[in-house]
């Protein structure tokens, strides 16, 4: 995936829009973004993944009425829809690769939101033509961004309060969670945290926590009741927060990367003690050597 600007001026660039003016994507940014679904995206535990752009030809109204987005969604050029196998991290990796497919859309000036909570899961996969053995956990609206948000998108946006992050010492630890970490004590790896921090989720619950340990980044997710993955929440869907931690995992690698740091993703639990209440380990970065 080639972008025209830094990653991290992308990131900052990046909100969701979810009003949209009646217009077709340009060929060009069609084919780009076909380029990138085209490209085997797969996140860092290499789960099986695949995505398919679905469009609507100018002047046709009905063509995404079939991918109802119960009202939350006006006029998108189209969806960008992703299916994926049952291995063990499929949904983080499934929330990593999506996310790089949002930062390359942003980089063309095209704007996105993602779905999740908000679509019915049966049409979305009616139009993948899953296999029995895929589901359907999100997609992204995509779309031109309208001149000036509408009234709607306005109200999500406080609603939400979807601009507000977490401050670091409630992000990221030394060696427990009882001490938080500084950027000072971050060094270099300030930057690739700072992006993790910026990371979008869902309504904005940031549920990653990341604990430094010697030469490891150990990355946990601290859970919400309402996204609660056993269906106790307000939706009957896959299990979003661990797409958040996906999404996190492609902030912190793609920054990182960007600066000359290399790494490797491992699944290593640390067995850091005490741990937060409804906190569970996901993987680690190891820094190489």
């Amino acid at each position: 995936m080639t972008l025209k600007q830094p990653i991290t001026q992308i990131i900052k660039q990046r909100i969701s829009v979810r009003t949209y003016p009646q217009k077709s994507l340009e060929a060009k940014h069609l084919a780009a973004l076909q380029e990138c679904l085209a490209s085997n995206l797969s996140g860092a535990f290499q789960s099986k993944l695949r995505f398919q752009l679905i469009t609507a030809e100018p002047g046709d109204a009905d063509a995404l009425k079939g991918l109802g987005t119960y009202g939350q969604i006006k006029h998108p050029a189209g969806f960008i829809i992703g299916a994926m196998g049952t291995s063990a991290k499929n949904l983080e990796d499934f929330g990593y690769a999506m996310e790089q497919i949002v930062l390359l859309a942003t980089d063309l000036g095209v704007g996105t939101c993602w779905l999740g909570g908000s679509f019915q899961q049966s049409n979305f996969a009616n139009a993948m033509q899953c296999a029995a053995s895929e589901s359907v956990p999100a997609a992204i609206s995509i779309g031109y961004p309208a001149e000036k948000p509408s009234w709607r998108d306005k109200l999500i946006h406080v609603v939400i309060d979807t601009k507000k992050r977490f401050p670091w010492e409630q992000l990221f630890f030394l060696d427990s969670f009882q001490t938080p970490l500084t950027q000072a004590q971050a060094g270099q790896y300030a930057t690739p945290l700072e992006m993790v921090r910026l990371a979008p989720s869902a309504s904005n619950k940031q549920p990653w926590r990341i604990v430094t340990v010697g030469n490891a980044f150990h990355f946990y997710l601290q859970r919400t009741m309402k996204y609660h993955p056993n269906g106790k929440g307000w939706f009957q869907t896959a299990d979003m927060q661990r797409m958040d931690i996906g999404i996190a995992m492609c902030h912190f690698e793609l920054t990182a990367r960007e600066q000359g740091l290399q790494g490797t993703w491992k699944i290593v639990d640390p067995g850091i003690a005490p741990l937060p209440a409804q906190t569970e380990y996901v993987a680690s970065w190891y820094v190489n050597a």
